[in-house]
């Protein structure tokens, strides 16, 4: 049998007998499935992609059955393993599995264990199927089944309305990106006939220039096409425009966040564009929106990231931001720097939101930073696991010397190619991405001071105050609230530990092959040769600027949250109006609360008032049913069963009768 399917079909086995098995095979049980079966794939997964490393392994597909034949339409269920898949399993793979085993401490007091490992095991083979994708059906079942798993567990606790409306609103924007996906589907197959991934990939340069009727107007077909695509990417990776579902999507349990909304499924958008490359290369201009929305995201994000209270939500935004990054470097055309980025990224941001998941069960599920404060005495091991995804996320590295934390070697290498491109959309994708990088490493060193820095102001937290049963009285004779936070299980730390290693080596080690190497990349994605020289070329000011940009924003964190903490409060009152629209997240959900989620409510009374009720109702139950009702009770009133009573009703109707005949 072939790695491949193991490593895909496994977690679906196991999420099967989990959740069918659910409470009647135990907690134990389904824990311990699901997660050796994703231990299993990382195993398998990690030789395939060295293999790739090493360039002793070649393209290949793996059939698994026929899937559709419909008239011109037909194609097989197979699975597509090539340099680009073998990246994407890796990472898959290995985050969801640090994720299962670290849900074993996370989760240990949740009564429906075996529902939340099944619904993590679906959500990573749904995953495996997108990233396996032979052609663009089976890359949309992959697709849309990403959306549902992730509807699953950010709801999971579904007894919170937060959680329930948090899934919902993640599932419809999802949607509207999903609609845009599909169009771009259908029209990639109206125009190559054909859903074969290779063979549209293939035919997509002699397509080039031409044009197509699109909503009533004479477009590049490449253009459309690549657009539309790219509107399904907007929706799952939570580009500008349609990100408001993912910092609402913190009210599932951490273990999800680190999965979903750090490693994976965000990153299907960009993936799905790397892939598609040879296509993006015809459309300049579906390549410059591309540019542009990443880098608007990538500045727009960064900026809510520095106001946010809650430790998850600083995190989230951290994630939309890095996202931005991605899609501006596959804009500008290096595809393996955007690869590359979300693999360093896969790992230190994983650790930053697992870490973060370690203080929040040390700190009794209190995630408002403002109670924290001094936790690196009492959570060391948590303390120096964050601090290694804070250097890597921040982008610590020394260029001459040629050391540097993960972050570093991706990111600058994004900011090199978007300087090298020249073209506008790429000075505008260098400039904002700097300043997002400056931003980013202040409300990261923001996010480490408020939490292990400082007095302890925990006794402040009614969570924690509820939690060790204190009056506030009490509380306030006690300078620790009477609680005192405890390192997390050895469950918990084992992931951050594996975590930290990728946050601090994976750019050192696998630099040269992502950036530098065709060979490697082996035609699975488009490898612009001419862009990479460049890139080396760039001014050295160019190649310092983000570790400037990270000292500066080291400083100014420092400076409002350890040196002068009166700080902060003053810039709020003195720019109050600033401040409220980013800590609003530029009102965003308030304007498409005004312009959607209310004309949608009214229009929906409406219907309802005027049509169900006014309509349906007046002449139906309320109407034409009623007369019938009350019909039949007057019928029903006759029917006494004395034999003279109807010999009566016989005789006056017969008198009717011959009343009517004869006059």
């Amino acid at each position: 049998m072939h790695p491949i399917l193991i490593i895909t079909f496994g977690p679906l086995l196991a999420a099967l007998v989990a959740g069918l098995g659910n409470r009647m095979i135990g907690n134990v049980a389904a824990k311990s499935l699901t997660t050796a079966a994703l231990f299993l794939s990382a195993a398998l997964a990690w030789p395939i992609f060295l293999g790739y490393l090493s360039g002793s392994e070649s393209a290949e597909v793996v059939r698994v059955l026929k899937w559709v034949e419909s008239g011109t339409l037909s194609f097989d269920w197979a699975l597509r393993v090539d340099t680009l898949t073998a990246v994407m399993l890796v990472v898959i793979t290995s985050v969801s599995a640090l994720v299962h085993l670290y849900s074993w401490g996370y989760m240990a007091e949740d009564p429906d264990q075996p529902r939340f490992f099944a619904y993590l095991s679906l959500f990573t083979f749904a995953m495996l199927m997108l990233v396996t994708a032979d052609n663009l059906v089976q890359m949309f079942f992959g697709w849309e089944g990403v959306g549902l798993a992730s509807y699953l567990l950010i709801g999971f606790w579904y007894q919170k309305p937060s959680a329930g409306a948090a899934a919902i609103k993640a599932f419809v924007v999802n949607r509207v990106g999903d609609l845009g996906f599909m169009l771009g589907i259908f029209g990639t197959y109206l125009v190559f006939q054909t859903t074969s991934i290779p063979e549209i990939l293939a035919a997509a340069p002699g397509m080039s220039g031409s044009t197509i009727t699109f909503l009533g107007m004479r477009l590049y077909t490449m253009d459309v096409l690549c657009i539309l695509l790219f509107i399904g990417a907007m929706g799952k990776s939570a580009q500008l425009g349609l990100h408001t579902w993912l910092p609402d999507a913190m009210e599932g349990p951490t273990p999800v966040s680190a999965l979903i909304h750090a490693a994976t499924m965000v990153t299907a958008g960009v993936f799905m564009v790397c892939r598609l490359s040879p296509m993006f290369e015809t459309a300049p201009t579906a390549l410059a929106l591309v540019t542009i929305i990443g880098a608007a995201t990538c500045f727009f994000a960064a900026t809510i990231g520095t106001t946010q209270w809650d430790i998850k939500r600083v995190i989230a935004y951290s994630t939309c931001s890095q996202l931005g990054y991605m899609f501006f470097a596959a804009g500008v055309g290096a595809y393996g720097a955007a690869m590359f980025h979300l693999f360093t990224h896969a790992f230190f941001k994983a650790l930053l939101f697992l870490g973060a998941g370690s203080v929040i069960h040390a700190m009794h599920h209190e995630q408002d930073m403002r109670f924290y404060g001094g936790l690196r005495k009492h959570i060391p091991f948590t303390f120096w696991a964050m601090m290694a995804g804070t250097l890597a996320i921040t982008g610590l590295g020394v260029y001459h010397l040629g050391l540097g934390f993960a972050g570093f070697w991706s990111k600058d290498a994004i900011l090199e190619a978007a300087f090298a491109r020249g073209n506008g959309a790429g000075q505008f994708a260098f400039w904002a991405g700097a300043f997002a990088a400056l931003l980013t490493s202040f409300y990261s060193w923001r996010l480490m001071f408020l939490t292990f820095w400082g007095k302890p102001r925990w006794i402040e937290s009614e969570h924690i105050q509820h939690a060790v049963h204190k009056t506030p009285e009490e509380a306030g004779a006690d300078t620790t609230g009477g609680y005192h936070p405890h390192e997390s299980p050895l469950s918990m730390l084992v992931p951050l530990g594996v975590l930290t290693l990728g946050a601090v080596a994976a750019g050192q080690v696998f630099a040269p092959s992502f950036l530098d190497s065709a060979a490697f990349w082996n035609g699975s994605i488009f490898y612009n040769e001419a862009l990479i020289h460049a890139m080396h070329s760039v001014p050295y000011w160019v190649k310092y600027t983000a570790l400037i940009v990270m000292l500066i924003g080291l400083a100014g964190a420092y400076l409002a949250y350890i040196a002068r903490p009166e700080l902060p409060a003053k810039f709020v009152q003195r720019f109050g109006a600033i401040h409220n629209f980013v800590y609003r997240k530029w009102y965003f959900d308030e304007v498409y609360d005004a312009l959607f989620v209310r004309p949608a409510f009214a229009l929906g009374r409406i219907f309802w008032q005027w049509g169900d009720i006014g309509t349906i109702d007046r002449f139906g139950p309320n109407g034409v049913a009623a007369v019938v009702a009350r019909s039949s009770l007057a019928a029903r009133s006759l029917q006494s069963g004395y034999v003279y009573t109807y010999a009566l009703i016989m005789l006056l109707g017969l008198v009717a009768a011959v009343t009517y005949v004869l006059l």
